[in-house]
């Protein structure tokens, strides 16, 4: 635990930006840790009430889809303050520290873009479910602005983590492709 947190503030370098950026990243990071483990524990329960007391259920299958999705979102910008997305590093490995740089800076702005444009369709598509107060065509009949939020604030999130992550490269707190020069 603590080689953790001596590289995580290796990693902010004691800026106070990277270092909240991080604490929020790592809060997502439980949420979605918990949502995992409250969908595998409704799916035990599902299985329980269908295989040995011979009931149906009602909302158990409904709500694991809704955690394992908002798991997943809301978990995208702890994996990615981690380094822990898969990573191809052939080409930055064949340049050299300025090229390497200038790579890292242009695929940070891109994933920047490319985030803030699912952060904006996922909050329209939210608060048109918000607003028209949308419910889910199942028995449960869950208002589907719940579900849908996790679309906003993962990507949210995420595009947070990224900026965090431009702001310590340009910085010098982080090296390129977290390889050193």
């Amino acid at each position: 635990m603590a080689g953790q947190s001596s590289a995580t503030t290796a990693r902010t370098g004691g800026n106070p930006f990277l270092r909240a950026v991080a604490a929020v990243s790592t809060v997502a990071g439980w949420i979605s840790a918990g949502m995992i483990v409250a969908a595998v524990a409704i799916t035990c329960q599902m299985i329980f009430i269908r295989f040995v007391l011979n009931g149906s259920t009602v909302w158990q299958t409904e709500a694991v889809v809704y955690l394992v999705i908002a798991a997943t979102l809301l978990g995208l910008p702890y994996v990615q303050r981690l380094r822990g997305h898969v990573n191809v590093d052939l080409i930055p490995l064949t340049l050299g520290p300025g090229a390497r740089r200038a790579l890292a800076l242009f695929v940070l702005v891109l994933s920047i873009v490319i985030t803030g444009v699912m952060f904006w369709y996922g909050f329209e598509f939210w608060h048109f479910a918000w607003e028209r107060n949308w419910k889910s065509d199942t028995v449960w009949g869950v208002r589907l602005w719940i579900p849908y939020l996790s679309l906003p604030v993962g990507f949210g999130l995420l595009l947070l983590q990224f900026v965090a992550d431009l702001v310590a490269l340009a910085t010098r707190v982080d090296t390129p492709f977290g390889l050193e020069t």
